[in-house]
């Protein structure tokens, strides 16, 4: 058996999540709400929140989804002032999102119209649990809260509440990787990792690295 290190804490990260007017950026879509938790030491530490004004009007079907009215986005600061300040806020710490390729071509696009440029490396939550947690009927946010029984207000499809459910998520993820593997803290390098490994190729992996770690007394 490995032996476990004195924990250390894991490195701070950031999870957030876009409410959006459709799927794709390409196609003209923009963010209409954004919601971020900064996570340090497996406790959420910080939030941010607002609504936001894309420009346009957005259609009943994304009101129906997310409950945000013309109304709400009309009052709402325009994208570019509320992408400047969030941009300012998560500095250049990693950055998780489940379903990371959807919110990360939003933030991508937006920060271009700003002449900004994304220096933050990107996690996936959806990719990870798909391969700690095989089992489970399907890996959509809301099915994982349930099947994994984490914490939920039971709203779903606001950035804010989506972002703060995916945070728990990622400290579970990494809590069982430490204590499987008996590791002090879980590198944010070493869950991009096993985000793109098949399945089967995870537990090797994973204690090759344990066994590195602890052989060379980095951890």
């Amino acid at each position: 058996m490995m032996p476990r290190l004195k924990p250390r804490i894991q490195p701070p990260v950031i999870v957030f999540d876009f409410e959006t007017t459709g799927h794709s950026p390409k196609e003209g879509d923009r963010p209409i709400e954004v919601g971020a938790v900064r996570i340090e030491g497996n406790n959420i530490v910080d939030r941010f929140q607002s609504l936001m004004n894309p420009g346009f009007a957005i259609t009943w079907f994304i009101e129906s989804l997310t409950g945000i009215s013309n109304d709400l986005v009309a009052a709402a600061p325009p994208c570019e002032e509320v992408m400047t300040r969030f941009g300012d806020w998560i500095g250049n710490t990693p950055l998780v999102a489940h379903n990371v390729g959807f919110d990360r071509a939003f933030l991508d696009a937006e920060f271009k119209l700003l002449g900004r440029e994304r220096v933050n490396p990107m996690a996936c939550t959806v990719l990870t649990a798909r391969r700690l947690f095989p089992d489970a009927p399907d890996h959509k946010l809301a099915t994982l809260v349930r099947y994994l029984g984490l914490p939920s207000d039971g709203v779903f499809h606001r950035a804010l509440a989506d972002a703060v459910m995916t945070a728990h998520l990622w400290m579970l993820m990494t809590q069982l990787l430490q204590d499987r593997y008996a590791l002090d803290h879980v590198p944010f390098a070493l869950i991009q990792q096993v985000m793109r490994l098949a399945r089967t190729k995870v537990d090797p992996h994973m204690r090759t690295f344990a066994q590195q770690q602890h052989q060379s007394g980095l951890f």
